[in-house]
């Protein structure tokens, strides 16, 4: 057992010896040294490399004109790019709406600051067609989340439809009715202005239809809450629909009739005397 012991004794005694050796000492303060030596040239390359701790705050973008935006970037020492456009009314064209980073953030030199601007042109959307789908309430919720405005400009009694049924769809003075069938388009942010349907009071008046073409006055009258009775043709008369009224009966009155009064029309092919 004692021999063991002091084998183990004279290994640990020339480890020891060994080690404080003047030439090894010497060796692993070298590698210490070079090895600290690589690792602070790491850090400092690193450091130039990335510009390590030393971040800047972000300029505020939001509501500048995208050509200014740029050069306060590169003033700054940042780079500006768009990644989205949108319209929207009532703001000026290339205004930034948004940055990615936010302003007062912070972040390296150099970065690139994303933004979203203002386009020139609003982007056009199909209008819904009305068939079936004639109710003001309905339609102007479907405009509504297509980003059109809706409003109603005139209100026409009807005995034989329900109220607030559409009756004419207008755009800038035009009116679009018909070509809704086929898919037509307006810019975002347009306003249209719809005639539709009210529920008649009970005692109805008697509207002027001299003057108007047949036509015209058969829209009136139907949607009035009235009725067309006899049509009498003089011998001018060649089209019906565009022939004027002459002379109507019961004369215009604002003394209230029921719902569903009849009149009678006497046209003639050319405007009366006296209506233009």
């Amino acid at each position: 057992m004692s021999q063991i012991w002091q084998k183990i004794r004279r290994i640990g005694l020339e480890i020891y010896c060994f080690l404080t050796a003047p030439l090894v000492v010497k060796n692993c303060l070298g590698m210490i040294t070079f090895t600290g030596l690589i690792f602070m040239m790491t850090i400092w390359w690193l450091k130039c490399y990335t510009n390590l701790g030393q971040n800047v705050e972000v300029p505020n973008f939001v509501g500048m004109n995208y050509k200014e935006a740029v050069r306060s970037a590169r003033s700054h020492n940042f780079d500006i790019a768009i990644t989205d456009s949108i319209y929207m009314e009532g703001k000026a064209p290339g205004q930034v709406l948004s940055q990615n980073p936010i302003a007062k953030s912070y972040v390296k030199e150099g970065r690139t600051i994303y933004t979203t601007i203002v386009k020139n042109n609003a982007d056009m959307v199909t209008l819904p067609n009305l068939a079936a789908n004639d109710d003001y309430d309905l339609y102007s919720r479907q405009c509504n989340r297509m980003n059109i405005k809706t409003r109603i400009s005139a209100r026409v009694p009807s005995g034989r439809l329900q109220p607030n049924v559409i009756l004419a769809v207008i755009n800038r003075a035009d009116t679009i009715t018909s070509l809704l069938r086929r898919g037509h388009k307006v810019e975002m942010g347009t306003i249209l202005d719809f005639v539709v349907t009210e529920a008649p009071s009970a005692d109805l008046s008697i509207p002027d239809l001299v003057c108007m073409t047949y036509d015209e006055a058969k829209f009136i009258v139907t949607n009035s809450g009235l009725a067309i009775g006899q049509v009498y043709k003089d011998g001018t008369v060649t089209d019906a629909s565009t022939a004027y009224v002459w002379k109507q009966t019961p004369a215009p009155s604002d003394i209230g009739v029921t719902s569903g009064q009849t009149m009678n029309l006497y046209l003639t092919q050319d405007a009366p005397q006296g209506c233009r």
